[in-house]
């Protein structure tokens, strides 16, 4: 059964003072921005440095203690894994994708500089900020425009064309989540252009040049030069740093679908955005983002966006303000009889997990959203 309640149309004159209201909440909140958002992330910098430090070295301890203390290699390593797993999720949801943003411009700090950030991933800062940025928050969920609608390799709603080779995607979105940060990577290269033979002679090797340099810098850091510190016992270091990439790309990809693919969650088709007015664009974003519920670590783990339908408001507000902000945009949009989806993260990974197995079939469009357009009444 659907969580969201039924929508009420609105006038012109209701959607403008919709946006109105959400535009005059991010401008207050924007005018607070100051000290406190510089010092919060600078402490999260500095957990997460420590928490990565510690990791490794607990990497170290196992795998060189553990050749001469055997009963000590096993939980040092393990607990190595999971902290450094921990740190690179700080470094990706909290640090980079909101520094990345722009949402600590405002401190004039180089490290926290939003056009020359790089993250610890293989994918470049650069080419995230054009297909995220700019193409994903621009044009969300739009059919044909916006790319992570199955990111090129799943169907996840009925609207997207049916072709035999999505039987598979159950199995390819485990293999995308494993391996989620090449995903990223290769997502503005637009492979399938390349193999379709449609991509100027010599642009793929242009494109791919910067991107190969960052995935072959991510390497040699975490797959060489780390376990190279070990020495002969270089193979748990190794086995760490898989590991802990590991679990930031699955934490990574089961975030950013139930922010984006539950089963409330829609599409439009490009006519939607033809002279979209900015209470149009609160309403595209509202209904196609997720929440997810869980309090204060939920948010931090999550770079807060387990608060998905502010951050898509409010990019470039600094992350760890959507949980207040979040109380008075229900508001709003309860006042306005317009759906807010939110949920536990079981409940929405549950629906993700349903919309990759169903949508592996053919489906036929759902009738509400077959040519929808974002009306007013």
């Amino acid at each position: 059964m659907s969580k969201l309640t039924a929508t009420r149309r609105l006038s012109p004159q209701e959607l403008d003072a919709f946006g109105a209201e959400l535009d005059a909440l991010r401008a207050r909140t924007m005018a607070q921005v100051g000290k406190v958002d510089a010092d919060y992330i600078r402490n999260v910098v500095r957990w997460m440095r420590f928490i990565g430090f510690g990791g490794r070295a607990l990497l170290m301890v196992g795998a060189i203690g553990g050749a001469f203390v055997p009963w000590l290699l096993w939980p040092a390593c393990i607990l190595g894994a999971l902290m450094l797993g921990l740190a690179k999720i700080l470094e990706n949801m909290e640090v980079g994708h909101n520094v990345i943003h722009g949402q600590y411009d405002f401190m004039a700090d180089p490290q926290f500089n939003s056009h020359t950030y790089e993250w610890d991933i293989v994918a470049t800062s650069d080419n995230w900020r054009h297909s995220h940025n700019f193409r994903h928050h621009t044009y969300t969920n739009v059919r044909g425009m916006d790319d992570d609608i199955g990111y090129g390799l799943l169907r996840i709603f009925p609207e997207q064309r049916w072709r035999p080779f999505y039987l598979l995607q159950p199995f390819i979105a485990v293999v995308f989540a494993l391996y989620f940060q090449w995903g990223v990577a290769i997502q503005e290269l637009k492979l399938g252009r390349w193999v379709a033979r449609k991509m100027p002679k010599g642009k793929m090797r242009r494109d791919f040049a910067p991107v190969g340099r960052k995935m072959g810098r991510q390497l040699l850091k975490d797959y060489v030069l780390f376990p190279a510190l070990a020495g002969p016992f270089f193979l748990p270091v190794l086995l760490g740093n898989l590991v802990a990439n590991g679990i930031r790309n699955v934490w990574t990809y089961v975030v950013i679908f139930c922010g984006h693919f539950t089963a409330d969650a829609e599409t439009f088709p490009k006519e939607s955005i033809r002279n979209e007015s900015r209470g149009h664009w609160y309403m595209r974003q509202l209904r196609g983002s997720s929440n997810i519920g869980g309090g204060r670590l939920m948010n931090l783990l999550t770079g807060n966006l387990s608060h998905q339908i502010e951050h898509h408001f409010y990019p470039d507000v600094p992350a760890h303000r959507y949980g207040a902000l979040s109380v008075e945009v229900r508001e709003i949009c309860a006042r306005y009889g317009q759906p807010y989806n939110t949920g536990s993260l079981p409940r929405q990974f549950g629906e993700v997990a349903w919309r990759i197995l169903r949508h592996a079939f053919p489906s036929r469009p759902r009738r509400s959203t077959t040519s929808r357009k974002l009306q007013t009444a």
